[in-house]
């Protein structure tokens, strides 16, 4: 990839000479526009794009912004020269002959036949379509000439650029969400910041307050949810009565202003339906898991209080990010330099549709000394697109699917690499028999230095197993992709029964390597080993861990959607106008939902960074406290690690000595 690939051909558009537009030190370095001499040969903007268009392209530092035709052009040259000067830098670099009859020109391409108002997008020309009193125009013209004697309708261009207008609808959405982002990004960091503070606060007060900051947590999020239905019930009885407010989503259909969808009374129900069964739900939970929850909270609370002693884990999770990053951008550009490693391709471009040789491959160097230019007048070798023949091309998608695989492998030895740091410092803090007197001085760097020099053969191999069935599972997304709409009953039974199989296989070893590397943290011993021994102690447990280990993940979870839900509310307030204190300091947006999602999702994303480190370390003391129950009897000469109060909240039956 870094030798053959070239990422000039994703940044610079490439004219019909194989030629970069805008490319620094060379004759286009100010022309960063592709223009088309003829863009009514185009049948779509993916043909444009694509670079396929079977007509001559050139640089050109911008583009047009009046309807001309090289007929009036050269009709004019003599008493209007500022029409030709404005007229020729569309033309061949060069040329300037004003006199060459038409018909050569046009044969030879010289220059277009006429040019047409147009925008930049993508960097290339695209006409400038709007629409008056319904109607499609081009600078406020329905027709133009199209410098062969004819008079066209707009409308033809519009065969031409197929979904153009589609596209710049997608263009002015986009730019008003940019416009949004510009004038509230520094509002949304705060509101991340907020996040962090609450998040922080919340993990540092469970160490004292546990079971009552969880079921804050819990009423919390039912009383959200319980003024996101009152919210939605009350839009719903507002808009009653208000024409067009009964219209249905179908009706409107697809609208760019999603505000639109805010004014129908069916949106509001829907909401208020979906956050009704997510509230029942909820509930019912909670009713059916209330003496499990007792006993979660009473293991998060030693959690809290390993924390507490090891507070440096909670920024642990900032050093993970920047490896994922890291890895994130290696796979990226490595995957950017293999798809533009293809040479360029040029294929002979006739005007004349009776031309054998049109489309076919020909060497720009050596062309005119061929006999295609005789058979052929006015035909050109002219650059189609990147690609090539060689034994090197052709197995670019399989170097494409080593390169993911190396980038699922480094991602997750990652994110092991973190759960083995973190518990190896929580094991530190459960094994040492006199808390905290002896928990080893600077625990979370000493457990990153072991898992780094000793473990990393482990975690590799962790690591391997499970981006090989990533790998599986993405292929199977690809064949999926790719045979959709020509695969019969049999084929679809398949790839889903597949899909599943290797769904639930990732999902099963991840567990299993969670807990490996918690084993691996707490007695060195090699993956295959750790592994083995983590999922007998677990199935000897298995009661409890469905009972103390999901129901932790679940109320967690909680943790993590009411923090997100909070500083989402306090959002919606703030962007909508609705804090009197703040209303002249809230930016004018055209879409309020665009900070507001921004800052809703990133809170629970900084929410979820902080307590990911707390479920590791309760799945840390809960392996630790199974492998207590096992290895020792609570007798002088095998004596219990755990603390007074996992004593008295796991193993009130268990912790009696054993009779001999």
């Amino acid at each position: 990839a870094w030798v053959h690939g070239d990422p000039r051909k994703v940044v610079y558009p490439t004219d019909s000479y194989g030629q970069f537009c805008g490319q620094k030190d060379t004759l286009n370095e100010n022309k960063t526009i592709l223009f088309y001499f003829n863009i009514l040969k185009c049948a779509s903007p993916a043909v444009l794009i694509n670079l396929q268009c079977p007509t001559t392209q050139l640089c050109v530092s911008k583009c047009p912004d009046r309807f001309a035709t090289y007929i009036d052009v050269q009709a004019s040259y003599r008493y209007k020269p500022d029409h030709w000067n404005y007229f020729k830098q569309f033309c061949k670099p060069g040329f300037n002959n004003p006199r060459k009859s038409v018909a050569q020109v046009l044969r030879d391409e010289d220059c277009p036949s006429m040019i047409i108002p147009s925008r930049p997008f993508l960097k290339r020309c695209f006409p400038d379509f709007s629409t008056k009193n319904g109607v499609l125009t081009v600078a406020n013209q329905t027709t133009f000439k199209d410098g062969r004697g004819k008079t066209r309708n707009v409308t033809d261009l519009r065969e031409a650029a197929n979904g153009i207008n589609i596209v710049l609808d997608a263009r002015s959405v986009g730019m008003k969400i940019f416009e949004d982002y510009a004038s509230s990004w520094y509002w949304i960091l705060i509101g991340l910041f907020i996040a962090m503070v609450v998040s922080l606060l919340f993990l540092v007060l469970l160490r004292f307050t546990a079971g009552v900051l969880f079921w804050i947590f819990i009423f919390g999020v039912i009383g959200i949810i319980g003024y996101g239905i009152w919210h939605c019930y009350w839009e719903y009885s507002h808009l009653k009565g208000i024409p067009g407010s009964d219209l249905t989503v179908y009706d409107i259909g697809f609208q760019t202003d999603f505000r639109v969808y805010l004014q129908l009374r069916q949106t509001w129900l829907a909401f208020m339906i979906i956050l009704c069964i997510v509230e029942v739900i909820i509930i019912l939970m909670l009713i059916f898991l209330r003496n499990r929850i007792r006993i979660a909270i009473a293991l998060l609370k030693e959690g809290s209080r390993a924390i507490g002693y090891i507070m440096s884990t909670l920024f642990y999770p900032i050093v993970t990010f920047l490896l994922i990053a890291i890895c994130i951008s290696y796979w990226a550009v490595t995957a950017v330099f293999l798809a533009t490693s293809g040479e360029p391709v040029y294929k002979v471009m006739a005007n004349q549709t009776l031309c054998k040789y049109a489309n076919l491959s020909c060497d720009p160097e050596t062309f005119n000394t061929t006999n295609v230019t005789k058979l052929c007048p006015g035909a050109q070798c002219t650059f189609a697109f990147y690609g090539g023949e060689s034994l090197y091309h052709k197995y670019i998608f399989i170097f494409q699917l080593a390169n993911a695989f190396v980038f699922l492998w480094l991602v997750n030895f990652a994110i092991a690499l973190g759960q083995c740091t973190l518990a190896g410092a929580f094991a530190s803090y459960y094994w040492a028999f006199r808390k905290p007197a002896d928990i080893p001085l600077w625990p979370l760097f000493s457990s990153f230095g072991r898992a780094i020099r000793y473990h990393t053969g482990s975690l590799a191999f962790g690591a391997l197993i499970l981006a090989i069935v990533q790998l599986v599972r993405v292929i199977l997304e690809y064949l999926d992709h790719k045979l959709k709409g020509t695969q019969n009953s049999f084929t679809r039974f398949l790839l889903c029964c597949l899909k599943c199989c290797f769904w639930c296989l990732e999902k099963f070893l991840k567990f299993i390597n969670r807990n490996a590397y918690i084993m691996i943290a707490i007695y060195g011993k090699n993956f295959c080993t750790s592994a083995k021994e983590a999922f007998f102690l677990l199935m000897r447990n298995v009661v409890r861990v469905a009972v103390l280990d999901k129901v932790t993940d679940f109320l967690l979870f909680l943790g993590k959607i009411l923090v997100a839900g909070g500083v989402g509310v306090l959002a919606f307030f703030f962007f909508t106008q609705r804090i009197p204190v703040f209303a002249k300091e809230a930016p004018t947006l055209n879409y309020y939902w665009v900070p507001l999602l921004t800052v809703i999702i990133g809170s629970y994303l900084v929410a979820h960074g902080f307590f990911s480190v707390y479920a590791m370390c309760v799945d840390t003391l809960f392996l630790c406290f199974c492998e207590d129950l096992e290895r020792n009897d609570g007798s002088t000469a095998k004596p219990y690690f755990m603390s007074a109060s996992l004593h008295r909240i796991l193993g009130k039956k268990e912790l009696s000595p054993k009779k001999a």
